[in-house]
């Protein structure tokens, strides 16, 4: 038999997360960040998130709370509450810290972390993400990832409702 290991502590309130931040900083550790609803875990988040975690030793990722997410997404989103969300990311080898937020942007998040790095996807250009300029300022810099094409969660759900 097979035994699991518990998810190590990753999901972080930000006044837990902001204490963690300071001591990795203190071993030299680059810090990226990105962010989403990551509401139906897919290949494109996946390659996203590798593609993020690459870009330096720590990857925090925030995620829109459930009622962001219904202001942004409509009433029938989430399709999976924020704490089961968090824990899916959290199980995932490439994440270091999960943060949920209440905004409609994780701008406050950012300018607090103040990340080195700041990675959204490729659907976004530079003078549209969130915090890229307070990062750009404090000499970060923005990393847009690569889009996998056909992967969406928005298209998964069309697909799973018309087949019902």
């Amino acid at each position: 038999m097979k035994s699991i290991q518990a998810i190590p502590k990753k999901i972080f309130s930000l006044t837990d997360l902001l204490k963690q931040v300071k001591s990795w900083r203190l071993l030299n550790k680059k810090i990226v960040f990105t962010n989403g609803v990551f509401d139906m875990l897919h290949q494109g988040h996946i390659a996203s998130l590798c593609e993020a975690a690459q870009q330096g030793h720590i990857l925090i990722v925030g995620i829109n709370s459930d009622a962001s997410v219904k202001k942004l997404k409509g009433p029938n989103r989430p399709v999976q509450n924020q704490n089961d969300r968090a824990m899916l990311l959290a199980s995932l080898v490439m994440t270091d810290a999960i943060i949920v937020f209440d905004e409609d942007t994780p701008l406050q998040l950012i300018t607090a972390i103040l990340p080195d790095v700041l990675v959204k996807g490729g659907d976004y250009s530079i003078d549209q993400i969130a915090g890229a300029k307070e990062v750009l300022a404090n000499g970060g810099k923005v990393h847009i990832a690569k889009i996998v094409e056909g992967f969406s969660t928005t298209e998964t759900i069309k697909k799973i409702s018309g087949s019902m």
